[in-house]
């Protein structure tokens, strides 16, 4: 099941990524994205299956970030993958059907030809983010609504996206919105994902 609170982790936050996961959870978030540019496959694999260990029991997804091999070893609920990070064909063909594949989506064209083995895209950034330095150029909410209305998968709002958007981002289509910093860095995240979530409610 796909929700409208979409979490990403961040290495760079004050808290660890194991408690901002967990208070993700606890809030209301659907599913967790694990990413990490940098670290070692091997670090990943050993953080994924603790985060796994305590998301399950929430009925949590955790989905990795990039890495299909990570995925694919600790058997993660799914991968996300940009632009540049391979065929998503084959890193369905590596999954396999039971997983959930999401594709970011930064163009009209992009959004024109997402392939079917993808189940969602996120769509962005829709504002400048200092949590991904090398993003594309900001979509707005208008190109957003462009793009999710052509998309033929649930579409998510990504990049600078946080309080105050809910009402935009599902005007504009989008089934949800994944939020880094807005959770990540909240003096409490859980708190600050329940308000996401019952913002997005009311919207």
């Amino acid at each position: 099941m796909i929700g409208p609170i979409y979490a990403i982790t961040d290495p760079g936050a004050p808290l660890p990524v194991m408690a901002q996961a967990l208070a993700a959870a606890r809030g209301g978030a659907w599913a967790v994205q694990l990413r990490d540019k940098h670290a070692p496959d091997r670090d990943l694999v050993d953080l994924a299956r603790s985060l796994l260990a305590v998301l399950r029991p929430l009925g949590v997804k955790l989905i990795i970030n990039d890495r299909l091999n990570v995925a694919c070893v600790v058997d993660a609920d799914g991968l996300h993958i940009g632009q540049g990070d391979g065929d998503p064909a084959q890193a369905r063909a590596r999954l396999g059907a039971g997983k959930l594949l999401g594709l970011s989506v930064e163009t009209l064209a992009q959004g024109a030809r997402v392939p079917d083995c993808v189940d969602y895209i996120g769509i962005g950034p829709v504002r400048a983010t200092a949590t991904k330095p090398d993003h594309a150029a900001p979509v707005g909410m208008d190109g957003l609504a462009a793009i999710a209305a052509r998309a033929q998968v649930p579409a998510f709002a990504i990049g600078g996206v946080g309080p105050g958007d809910a009402r935009a981002i599902k005007a504009a289509g989008a089934v949800g919105m994944a939020v880094v910093s807005a959770i990540t860095r909240a003096t409490d995240p859980e708190a600050a994902t329940r308000a996401l979530c019952a913002e997005w409610g009311h919207a």
